[in-house]
């Protein structure tokens, strides 16, 4: 007979900060590259510069693109364990994980806008609505709903094997 085990904190932060991730980096390559012709490499540079600089960033070919898809995966998982953890606490991000996950979405682009961007050695870009909103939509599809769903269906699965 095989046995179920419930899903972990870790398993669970894991699968939807690889979810998230995997999403967002490829809706930043179809959009960004598709419409704007950036290709992905320069993309994961630009992410890559956030810790070392344009120039620095754009010098250092594969290996700071490489950098930029590890810095890009890191706050993924920082975003997923956010909620994960928080969804231990505050029982309405499993139970109404859509709303949640939308909300969550929106808020996690306005961090990364007026938080993280500020922090790092990239310069600041002049207000375009355009490209806000389509952050937005991206954040809510491709970051706060893969996190909030994973979430709920991870935490109703464990529900579901520790009641056994």
């Amino acid at each position: 007979m095989a046995t179920t085990s419930a899903p972990t904190v870790p398993g669970t932060i894991l699968r939807a900060g690889l979810t998230c991730g995997v999403m967002d980096i490829t809706a930043a390559f179809v959009v960004y590259g598709g419409f704007f012709g950036i290709p992905p490499v320069r993309l994961l540079q630009g992410i890559a510069a956030g810790l070392m600089g344009a120039r620095a960033a754009l010098a250092g070919g594969f290996a700071t693109a490489a950098l930029g898809l590890c810095c890009h995966f890191t706050v993924a998982m920082g975003a997923a364990t956010v909620y994960v953890l928080a969804s231990r606490w505050i029982r309405a991000l499993v139970e109404h994980a859509v709303a949640a996950g939308v909300l969550y979405g929106i808020l996690w682009y306005f961090f990364m806008q007026k938080v993280v961007v500020p922090l790092s050695a990239i310069r600041p870009s002049p207000f375009n609505l355009k490209l806000m909103l389509v952050g937005i939509v991206i954040h809510i599809f491709c970051v706060g709903l893969p996190i909030s769903l994973t979430t709920a269906s991870r935490r109703k699965h464990e529900a579901r094997v520790t009641s056994m």
